[in-house]
């Protein structure tokens, strides 16, 4: 269903193509705007004050105005395709309706229309409304069959639940009369709700014999083509519905797509479904070949004020011996998150989640209309939570890219040399997108890993290179890509801290591999860091305390200049360096025995609450023991190291400008050595062997 962006939270909207780019490629900015735009221009924001770059921007001809929404998926064969069958007589598929208010359509072709009007069935012949009445029974397999009958057209509708049996049977006295495109769950006009349903199993009967569409258990890149018939028509799949979904076929044999294919044949459809957006390019940048690699925005100015729209800047040349990883795959999983008021307290407002709720656009946080999970997204759409400015409102702070931000501008403000890539550029290009670097160093809250990203910084550890875990939650949440879009699912292992997947339907669509933690493949972070989440909560933040094993030689270093055992008591997000989500050892679920917790933050107040998926066998007494983050080092075998600060308010804790506090100086301290001659054990084994490094996708910043 088309509904025009509601700009009442923000005048302009929009997204750029692609989303992170390379030095000297183009960047296309799609915009929407409910008011004339005055200027756009280039903003360099990771540098310690917003900086204004002197790149043309170049209008295109389709000039910046208010553009338009499609929600909701369906399927459709086009007037074209079905022209190749010969003459069609029937049309059957299966159909599994979950939540359906008010006006529906299930099915529509030339003059029939078969709807729903809260949950009970219409019809419309010959465009003149016919109320059947039956109510159709919802969350149970329906097999639906349209057939022509002489001079008649006959609906039958079943089910073979055994518990609960449904037939109808509905004869039309008038012809079906073929023309236009075949639509499954929505009107042509597309001028209603879309039907919340799975499908499956469509097929035609025509002269020829049975045309039918199986849908595929991996997602696919374009239309789905048919078997049997004479000819191959093409199915469409509109709004990016979800696919490697179960069907009427599974049966509970097996929870693996790769096994049994035919169990999952069936596609997901919801009313506020939203694929990648087709908003025409209203500006042209052509990124400068020696642009430094960073975090820049087209700001768009009018007459009321201005937005900015983020985007990334990555490049092939190495100069520097840290590597920044944006967490991208963090930032879209928290685009646009709903956090309707009635359910959470909202501690300051956002005008980018007031834009989401007024759009209802949805993030993988959050709940389709029909209560199943929001499990695949595309980063061709307004990010609207996606600012330098922007602060969450369940806490009041800034959170995700302003933290992370404000980590870059310590290092420019501490003559800290970085290069950068984000984490897709990794998943892309593997461990050689890290070689050659000394350490790689993540942002407050890289949270969602794909395996290949994982995989790719464990070979990086392997081979001599270190790890600097800035944050907290991380390493945890399994998601895959393709193209433009991003896929998570969640199961019930994510222990209700948001929506929870069946078991049956965990795998993902774009690889089939199971979703959900990385930790439930073997992988994930205990056996990568050593840390894990422990506590999360929205109230004032602690401070860390150093521990005796801190002041040993092997960790000493980190603590130079700071005078005090406590340090991280203020900071932008809930006012220390502990807080918001914080890490925790636990040798039984993978933590190595040779790493070493230096740091330790108690007294969190009782309204931060324990990771669910842990289990304390001392009973209440050990878990009390447990309300803390830890922070940890681990010297590796190879010659590099591992440093967690554990909590995603660590960022946040840093000084700002020409300042500097304790949590400065042990990040400054950990950097600086990291980049020294001391840490080259990788570099120092590939030069002896007279190996190169393969190029990253990273520049200075």
């Amino acid at each position: 269903m088309k509904r025009p962006v509601d700009h009442g939270a923000m005048a302009v909207s929009g997204y750029t193509v692609p989303w992170h780019t390379a030095t000297g490629t183009p960047v296309a900015l799609h915009v929407s705007s409910s008011r004339p735009v005055r200027a756009v221009r280039i903003l360099r924001l990771d540098t310690p004050s917003a900086a204004v770059m002197d790149w043309d921007v170049e209008p295109t001809e389709n000039a910046a105005s208010h553009r338009d929404f499609n929600h909701g998926s369906f399927l459709r064969i086009t007037a074209s395709e079905l022209a190749k069958a010969t003459e069609i007589g029937g049309v059957s598929f299966e159909v599994y309706l979950t939540r359906n208010d008010g006006a529906r359509v299930l099915f529509e072709c030339g003059n029939l229309l078969v709807g729903l009007q809260d949950g009970r069935l219409t019809s419309g012949h010959d465009g003149k409304p016919l109320e059947i009445g039956e109510t159709l029974p919802a969350n149970t397999w329906l097999m639906v069959e349209i057939s022509s009958d002489g001079g008649g057209t006959v609906l039958n509708i079943g089910s073979d639940d055994l518990l609960s049996p449904f037939r109808l049977q509905h004869q039309f006295d008038r012809p079906w009369s073929l023309s236009g495109d075949m639509i499954f769950g929505t009107s042509a006009a597309n001028d209603v709700r879309s039907l919340n349903a799975k499908f499956s199993a469509i097929a035609l009967q025509t002269a020829a014999g049975r045309t039918a569409w199986t849908f595929p258990t991996l997602l696919p890149s374009g239309p789905i083509a048919s078997t049997g018939g004479d000819d191959v028509l093409l199915l469409e799949t509109v709004n990016q519905p979800a696919f490697c979904m179960t069907s009427r076929r599974w049966d509970g044999s097996s929870f693996d797509p790769r096994l049994v294919p035919s169990h999952y044949d069936a596609v997901h459809c919801h009313d506020d479904d939203m694929g990648a957006l087709d908003w025409p390019a209203s500006y042209h940048l052509q990124v400068p070949a020696e642009a430094s690699a960073g975090v820049y925005a087209f700001e768009v100015s009018h007459d009321e004020g201005s937005e900015r729209i983020v985007f990334f800047i990555t490049s092939t040349a190495r100069q520097a011996p840290l590597l920044f990883l944006v967490p991208t795959a963090t930032y879209l999983a928290y685009a646009d998150e709903f956090l309707p008021a009635h359910l959470y307290e909202w501690m300051c407002e956002d005008r980018g989640h007031r834009f989401a709720i007024d759009n209802n656009l949805k993030s993988l946080y959050d709940y389709h209309s029909d209560l199943s999970g929001v499990s695949i997204c595309s980063y061709r759409k307004p990010k609207a939570t996606l600012r330098d400015d922007y602060k969450y409102p369940l806490c009041g702070c800034p959170h995700n890219l302003p933290v992370d931000l404000h980590f870059l501008r310590f290092c420019h403000a501490n003559g800290i040399a970085f290069d950068l890539i984000t984490d897709r550029d990794l998943h892309e290009r593997g461990v050689a997108g890290l070689q050659g670097y000394q350490a790689v160093i993540t942002g407050s809250h890289p949270e969602y890993m794909s395996i290949e990203m994982e995989h790719a910084l464990r070979q990086f550890a392997a081979t001599g290179g270190s790890i600097a875990y800035l944050g907290g939650n991380g390493f945890a949440g399994k998601v895959a890509f393709q193209d433009d879009l991003m896929e998570l699912r969640r199961s019930p292992l994510e222990a209700g801290r948001t929506w929870d997947g069946p078991i049956a339907e965990q795998s993902l669509s774009i690889t089939n591999q199971p979703g959900g933690h990385l930790r439930a493949s073997g992988r994930g972070e205990f056996s990568l860091t050593g840390v894990a989440i422990s506590l999360m909560g929205f109230d004032r933040a602690r401070p860390f305390t150093r521990t005796p094993e801190s002041h040993q030689p092997s960790a000493a270093w980190l603590f130079d200049g700071v005078a005090n055992e406590a340090f991280g008591d203020e900071g932008i997000v809930l006012g220390g360096a502990a807080g918001y989500e914080v890490d925790a050892t636990d040798p039984h679920l993978g933590t190595s025995p040779d790493t070493t917790v230096i740091a330790r933050a108690t007294g969190f107040p009782d309204s931060f609450v324990h990771d669910a998926t842990r289990w304390y066998e001392g009973g209440e007494e050990e878990r009390a023991s447990r309300r803390c983050a830890e922070m940890t080092l681990r010297h590796l075998p190879s010659g590099g190291l591992i440093f967690c600060a554990s909590s995603v308010a660590w960022c946040g804790a840093l000084p700002t400008g020409d300042a500097m506090n304790d949590v400065g100086r042990v990040t400054k301290n950990l950097l600086t050595h990291l980049a020294s001659a001391k840490s080259r054990p990788a570099r120092d084994r590939q030069q002896q062997s007279g190996s190169q490094p393969a190029t990253p996708s990273a520049s200075t910043a």
